[in-house]
């Protein structure tokens, strides 16, 4: 079988937990027998586009204007020309090149109008990967006003995104329920939990001596630094955590509230708190390999329910997780019900600093970390993912 994936972002120099989850799922397919092909952008081409080989995958890239880490309207005007510079690059390439399936991932909520070209030109079946349910986080966050013609802008992209699937899938089951209520959609929806190899990594102990960290307990985030996840919760975490010598946080990523952070750490004499900027994967893998505790955090005035990529990255490591979520979010359940971790709604300070404590407890660390390996084990391989996707193409 020959699968098309499109997504915004991929390796070997994204630093994004979709990019890896993608590639991940791709280099399953091929393992498999399936010829894989990914479209993508890349702001840094010479060229319209390029072919290359990766881990047996095909990646056409194709020249774009950046849509990460700059400011909105430059991303939206950026993001929503991807579908078109793709089509106008590749599509000498790609009409002649028939694929059994289109697998596309979103955020973006942009390729809708190119999913359908594809889906007509191949008569083949297409499957969105939903991550990201925008602009609807960002309507509760009050960052796009409701009603506004902004909101209709990107509703209309997002309703033209879900109009091109077949088949979409959610992230969680809460996240498949708020869709059934409030997105008009004749596609198929099921649970699709986010996924990663099962294949941890190891390390010499580098940044661990690079950063003075040997003898410390390091509450580790890694990712988007942004208004959807209020990285101010962490900041305080740290803050009141400082009454303990060996806690220390160590966040590294890029997004909007990085000057933020930066800026109440200085103000606050915070002294048990890093920020890094971003890292290519491999070095990531090699972090994750070396600290203690993962850390993730979501805005409280969500009304979706998102599963952050990063939690799959610190179960592969055998990492306790430490959390904060939007009210109403599974993730509680999930987390806590397998003995992982611990899980707070955003806003519950205290209960949040009594669980950090708790994790400085190394037997309560391993044990839990132990079982968090466990819970991917369970429910968030890659071959879980791979097998539901192939199914929807075979029974279509």
């Amino acid at each position: 079988m020959k699968i098309c994936i499109v997504i915004d972002d991929y390796l070997p120099h994204s630093i994004k937990v979709g990019a890896k989850m993608v590639h991940e799922l791709a280099c399953e397919l091929v393992k498999r027998g399936h010829f894989v092909s990914v479209i993508t952008p890349s702001p840094n081409l010479k060229t319209d586009y390029s072919i290359e080989k990766l881990d047996g995958v095909v990646v056409y890239r194709f020249k774009s204007g950046k849509i990460k880490n700059i400011g909105r309207v430059r991303r939206a005007v950026n993001e929503t020309l991807l579908p078109y510079l793709a089509w106008n690059a590749l599509k000498d390439n790609i009409a002649k090149d028939r694929h059994d399936i289109v697998v596309y991932y979103s955020p973006t909520i942009f390729w809708g109008s190119l999913v359908t070209k594809l889906k007509r030109l191949w008569d083949a079946p297409s499957y969105l990967v939903l991550r990201d349910i925008f602009p609807q986080w960002a309507v509760d966050r009050g960052l796009i006003k409701k009603g506004s013609l902004i909101e209709k802008y990107f509703r209309y992209f997002e309703r033209k995104n879900y109009e091109a699937a077949d088949t979409i899938g959610l992230m969680s089951q809460k996240n498949l329920e708020w869709f059934k209520e409030n997105v008009r959609s004749d596609a198929r929806l099921e649970v699709l939990p986010n996924w990663a190899a099962l294949t941890p990594a190891s390390s010499d102990g580098t940044y661990r001596k690079k950063l003075g960290l040997e003898n410390r307990v390091v509450f580790f985030y890694g990712g988007n630094i942004g208004q959807a996840q209020d990285m101010m919760n962490i900041v305080r975490l740290a803050k009141r955590m400082q009454k303990y010598p060996e806690a220390y946080f160590l966040l590294v990523g890029a997004g909007d509230e990085v000057e933020l952070v930066k800026r109440a750490v200085t103000e606050e004499k915070i002294e048990n708190l890093t920020l890094l900027p971003p890292v290519p994967q491999d070095e990531f893998k090699k972090m994750l390999s070396e600290f203690d505790i993962g850390l993730f955090t979501l805005h409280r005035d969500h009304s979706t329910h998102n599963f952050p990529g990063k939690l799959l990255g610190y179960m592969v490591q055998s990492m306790p997780i430490l959390g904060s979520i939007n009210i109403g979010n599974d993730l509680k359940e999930t987390v806590e019900g397998a003995g992982a971790g611990f899980v707070t709604v955003n806003g519950e300070d205290d209960l949040f600093f009594d669980n950090a404590r708790k994790l400085l407890d190394r037997e309560k660390r391993e044990e839990m970390g132990k079982k968090a390996f466990a819970l991917l084990e369970k429910n968030f391989s890659v071959e879980a993912a791979a097998n539901k996707i192939l199914e929807k193409a075979v029974n279509r």
